[in-house]
């Protein structure tokens, strides 16, 4: 377990935090589900924005080989992520990865960590906090998520009354594109759609032929 960690910290020093991102087209969502039996499905889904159509999903399906460690899940679940993406016929312009990104304790969670082994524009909008604290959000329904006195994210709240989700840099985005493109992908729920397709793809609930 340490050496992961310590591949984690050698990692995070190679995280852009600048925006290198122009208008995406294609954006990847990618999310795992939980294990039936031991086996875990990941899905990718890729939209072409600005209509959010969907273009293409992938999944895999496998035993994890690495065990359920918090701070550690990238380890876990990236291998299976990487399989369902390595069958993708479209070239995503930006993965947006239901996880952290540098919002945690080792500045490298998996939106971070997907970003680095892809060299893409990397997103993370967690639906819970891995660290940090933010206090009340602001009339644009925002507010800086601190862990140990930097700003590692950001709290948005993309839906009426829902509570926030967790946006932070993964790679080659800095904090204001990552929350405007968060914002941009969501079409009426808490969860920015390319996401919120991809766990339905990897609970079998995504119904269409897209290339699955």
């Amino acid at each position: 377990m340490q050496h992961a960690r310590d591949i984690q910290r050698h990692l995070a020093g190679r995280v852009i935090g600048r925006n290198e991102l122009g208008a995406p087209v294609l954006i990847a969502g990618v999310d795992i589900s939980g294990e039936r039996d031991g086996v875990a499905v990941a899905a990718v889904v890729v939209l072409r924005h600005p209509q959010m159509e969907l273009v293409e999903v992938q999944v895999a399906e496998g035993r994890p080989g690495f065990p359920y460690v918090p701070g550690l899940l990238s380890f876990r679940e990236s291998p299976l992520i990487i399989a369902a993406c390595e069958k993708l016929s479209h070239e995503p312009d930006l993965l947006l990865v239901d996880g952290q990104g540098v919002a945690h304790p080792r500045r490298l969670g998996i939106a971070s960590h997907l970003g680095l082994l892809f060299d893409l524009p990397s997103i993370g909008c967690a639906k819970s906090i891995l660290c940090g604290k933010h206090g009340p959000l602001d009339e644009e329904g925002q507010a800086e998520l601190i862990d140990a006195g930097e700003v590692v994210g950001m709290a948005v709240r993309t839906k009426g009354s829902a509570r926030p989700v967790y946006v932070s840099i993964g790679h080659k985005v800095d904090l204001p594109a990552a929350v405007y493109w968060v914002r941009q992908c969501c079409r009426g729920d808490r969860l920015p759609e390319p996401t919120r397709l991809a766990h339905l793809a990897a609970g079998g609930r995504l119904k269409g032929d897209f290339g699955v």
